[in-house]
């Protein structure tokens, strides 16, 4: 079996970029700087990049650039009793994928709504009911909603020809045609947003520093939290990216490439969306406080508003911006499905069309269930319990298991320094040691509290339990099942081990 390789490291760095890049930059990004801080987060975002982004997407680089193999492999070969939490990482890349390619259909849909704002007035209603068709019964599914489900064939019939193509002839080719494309794009999008009329207020609300709000242990979480949504740490992504680079890559500078450029879109996306609610607010007569909103309602409800009021060239911009969706999304989706590839090729000894197969076609199966007219809800729950539970513990299992468990740290700093011009040093070692899991304790405590305070969103705890804890548990019990499962070819395995 042949193994996957960059063509170069430019090739491997935009890979890691275009997967950072993604939906969160654009609309998740702007709305937590908002509500904890305004200029004043950029403090913690910034420690939490330089103590826990950074540090573990080094970590990532490093694990799977030594072993060489998929993240179950790359565990397996640091120590045999880590391997299924290779597999977790696996598990929730490709969860995040089943839900993340419907949000890519809602934004495909919504580029061609564009055309002529299609969505009138009422733009809330339009999403919801017009187009989701949302039930009021959280268990009432509705059927499939035909809106949503002939977007979201177009988009797997689209990845599945990225994806059964080897890493350099598919994601790499993807990421060197799409990544430059959405750069410019969102700087059309951020140039136009900031030179609207009112978009100075819209900005002073996003830039001015509540210094006081850094007491708050909130704010801390959410700099974290959002370090982590961003940069794709706990997927498994960067562990199979590094695999595929040559032996002698630069690691350190790759890390810092990345982290740094996604802070950079993300801020950029920031200054573009407050600019355009500022304008919203002006034409509408309120304060920006009254028409900002978070995740999907900005996207989806409050940008189409915005394009409706835009003095001209309305359609182009809605196509510009939510175009700018899909391509920063699909860039992330492949590096969510690419982590089960290569482990079922590395576990099973299949070939690249037999593990794109299995992939591709239990997570398009899976997604069906979203675009379900009561799809909405499964994705809010499912989306949160992943994000802030899923990930957190990946990244904890992560951080323990190789500093503290395998005691694997000082080597990997070593490969780390061996190929690297920017080395790394104590910062590094103590970050993953003490900084990183005391936050990402502190973090899962600080959401399970909330979540016994109140149910997450107003849903029934049925529902909690069956889309969140449930897919949380059965995800660490396949993990364990896979990894006293007996390798495929182990013979070859032991070969490429001793190699």
């Amino acid at each position: 079996m042949a193994k996957e390789q960059w063509t170069s490291r430019a090739g491997f760095i935009l890979a890691a970029v275009g997967s950072a890049i993604g939906l969160g930059n654009i609309w998740r990004y702007p709305y937590v700087a908002y509500e904890n801080g305004g200029g004043a987060f950029l403090i913690p975002y910034f420690f939490a990049l330089l103590t826990a982004g950074i540090p573990i997407l080094l970590l990532e680089y490093s694990l799977g650039h030594k072993y060489r193999g998929s993240a179950p492999l790359s565990y397996r070969r640091m120590s045999e009793k880590w391997e299924w939490l290779g597999w977790f990482h696996v598990f929730m890349a490709f969860l995040i994928s089943t839900y993340y390619i419907v949000i890519l259909a809602w934004a495909l849909s919504y580029t061609y709504y564009s055309f002529g704002t299609q969505w009138g007035e009422n733009t809330n209603q339009f999403f919801f009911q017009n187009y989701l068709g949302k039930t009021d019964d959280f268990w009432s599914f509705g059927g499939l909603q035909l809106k949503v489900v002939l977007p979201l064939l177009l988009l797997w019939a689209f990845l599945y020809v990225v994806l059964r193509r080897r890493a350099h002839a598919g994601i790499e080719r993807l990421n060197r045609i799409s990544m430059p494309i959405l750069v410019v794009m969102m700087i059309i999008i951020t140039l136009r947003g900031v030179s609207l009329e009112g978009a100075t207020d819209g900005l002073n609300v996003l830039l001015t520093p509540d210094f006081a709000a850094l007491s708050d242990p909130q704010v801390w979480v959410s700099a974290y939290g959002q370090v982590f949504f961003s940069l794709s740490i706990g997927y498994a992504t960067m562990i199979t990216y590094a695999s595929y680079l040559a032996k002698d890559s630069d690691l350190g500078n790759s890390g810092f490439i990345a982290g740094l450029s996604n802070a950079g879109f993300e801020f950029m996306a920031a200054l573009g969306i407050f600019g355009a609610l500022g304008y919203l607010a002006t034409q509408t007569g309120v304060e920006v406080s009254k028409v900002v909103d978070g995740g999907i309602g900005l996207a989806f409800v409050v940008f189409p508003k915005i394009i409706s009021e835009l003095p001209g060239f309305n359609s182009a911009f809605g196509v510009l911006f939510f175009g700018t969706l899909v391509i920063a999304g699909l860039t992330s989706i492949v590096s969510l499905l690419e982590p089960g590839i290569s482990a079922l090729r590395d576990k099973f000894n299949m070939g690249r069309m037999a593990a794109v197969n299995s992939v591709v076609g239990l997570s398009a199966l899976f997604s069906l269930l979203y675009a379900t007219k009561g799809g909405i809800s499964y994705l809010d729950i499912v989306d949160h319990y992943l994000n802030n539970y899923g990930l957190m513990i990946a990244g904890l299992g992560m951080t323990l298991s190789v500093a503290w468990f395998a005691k694997k740290i000082g080597d990997l700093q070593s490969h780390i320094n061996q190929v690297s011009d920017v080395r790394v040093g104590g910062w590094w070692v103590v970050s993953l040691k003490v900084i990183t899991p005391i936050g990402l304790l502190i973090m899962t405590a600080w959401n399970t509290f909330d979540e016994l305070k109140e149910p997450y969103g107003g849903f029934p705890v049925s529902g909690l339990i069956a889309m969140g804890w449930s897919v949380l548990l059965a995800s660490l019990v396949a993990a364990i099942v896979l990894q006293n499962k007996r390798w495929k070819e182990i013979d070859h395995i032991r070969r490429k081990e001793g190699a």
